[in-house]
């Protein structure tokens, strides 16, 4: 089924720019900094860089061969490139991206209205309460709505007007907002203490596979990988496109946002004696712990404060744009509905399912332990099974921009050999974890 009229992007930077959107968001600077100081601090960033470049980069370049192979969204482009049987897995993307922007978006709510209150009021004097009154409930969904509104309406104008036009402004302000942050950060008394504690090292972290298989599923809910997002977004690409210096770039900039994400939220924690707070839980380091802390500095903290939030709640949107996209795009390559009534229909279904991760915790919880722990990975899994095995030449989708044949080939035994043996330890880790989690939360 080949779609005679696809969409492109209209240069490479506009591609780049909102394929790193896509993997610049709430995992970056919402869970990143706290999973590294709960893993081991330099150990887990030691692992993170491995699972991004020696897993992730390598399945990232699967994904964009098939994708501009067969110039399809997921089920299109895997029934092509594979056969019919291989369309179950394009509905496993579009169904865990799917889940993924339905509790994604009560967070990017979050993100919004804390970036409101900076701007209009400043932050309330008792941020434990405020977040426990505004997590769930009406207003939770009323941002929740709101926020899928505007992600609806930028994917409704298209790859070039809508995606491309807002990645390209969206992005450099992500850029300046965090550098300028983490600029800031290095100034304020304490911050060495709070570097030490985010770098700190546990050597026999190295060898856990609990660390391991923490490593991996934050490199893939980060680079938007497992859920159909960059095979969505190559298949609008130009056949002359270098696909691994794109897939090394989005990956170094992804990997930079997280990093200098935790060179903020650290230093400030520290710097204004909050670090007692830190195990609770990543939900409470974003708004709980940094309000307090943007509080005690006074005037300059609602600045400081609008500034962070807005920087989340620009990652947040680049990275929703993506997934609603998977859906989007499937609705229109296999239903045949035009771009309009298929990006109001699939927004206006996620936010409905998304309602009850609005109305409680442990539901939002579920959804996040499900699909962006447990389905992404299998997804890479299933993928690299296909490409490495199954697939008909694909180094030669690749080749372009490898320096040699043996690294084109080296690159083909790690989706074959390397990540589904790395792979088959995170899904079996991820698969205990998600088990108990819905033993306890539904029995």
């Amino acid at each position: 089924m080949e779609a005679r009229s696809r969409e492109g992007w209209g240069t490479r930077l506009g591609f780049i720019l909102a394929a790193v959107g896509s993997a610049v968001g709430l995992g970056n600077m919402w869970r990143f900094p706290y999973i590294t100081a709960d893993r081991g601090g330099a150990a887990f960033v030691l692992l993170y860089i491995v699972m991004v470049f020696v897993v992730g980069v390598p399945i990232m370049l699967a994904e964009f061969g098939v994708g501009r192979r067969a110039r399809l969204s997921p089920i299109g482009a895997l029934r092509t490139v594979g056969g019919p049987r291989l369309a179950g897995l394009g509905y496993l993307y579009v169904a865990t991206g799917f889940l993924i922007l339905a509790y994604y978006s009560v967070i990017a709510g979050w993100t919004m209205r804390y970036t409101l209150e900076a701007l209009l009021s400043g932050f309330t004097r008792s941020p434990s309460e405020y977040f426990e009154h505004t997590a769930t409930g009406t207003g939770a969904v009323l941002y929740h709505i709101v926020f899928m509104a505007i992600t609806i309406s930028i994917v409704v104008g298209g790859v070039k007007r809508g995606i491309e036009r807002a990645s390209l402004v969206l992005m450099p302000v992500l850029f300046l907002l965090i550098i300028g942050l983490a600029i800031w950060a290095a100034f304020l008394a304490g911050s060495g203490a709070g570097y030490s504690f985010y770098l700190r090292t546990d050597p026999a972290k190295l060898l856990s596979p609990d660390t391991l298989s923490a490593a991996a599923g934050q490199a893939f809910f980060s680079l938007s990988l497992g859920m159909g997002a960059m095979l969505t977004y190559a298949s609008y690409l130009s056949r002359d496109e270098n696909l691994p210096a794109s897939a090394a770039t989005i990956a170094v900039s992804d990997f930079g946002v997280a990093f200098l994400a935790g060179l903020v939220v650290f230093p400030v924690i520290f710097a204004f004696g909050l670090s007692q707070e830190i195990g609770e839980s990543a939900l409470g380091a974003l708004f709980i712990s940094l309000p307090r802390a943007f509080i005690g500095m006074g005037a300059a903290g609602r600045i400081v404060g609008l500034v962070f939030f807005a920087a989340l709640f620009v990652g947040a949107l680049t990275s929703a744009i993506s997934l609603l996209e998977v859906v989007t795009s499937s609705l229109i390559d296999n239903w045949r509905l035009d771009r309009g009534r298929a990006a109001l229909g699939a927004g206006l279904v996620i936010m409905l399912i998304g309602l009850p991760c609005a109305l409680n915790q442990d539901i939002l919880g579920l959804f996040d332990q499900i699909a962006g722990e447990f389905l992404l990975v299998v997804g890479a899994f299933a993928l690299a099974l296909f490409v490495g095995w199954r697939m008909s030449d694909p180094l030669g989708e690749v080749r372009r921009g490898f320096a040699s044949e043996g690294l084109l080939r080296g690159w083909l035994w790690i989706v074959r050999i390397v990540a589904p043996i790395i792979l088959a330890v995170v899904i079996y880790q991820k698969g205990r974890a998600t088990w108990e989690l819905l033993r306890t939360t539904l029995f």
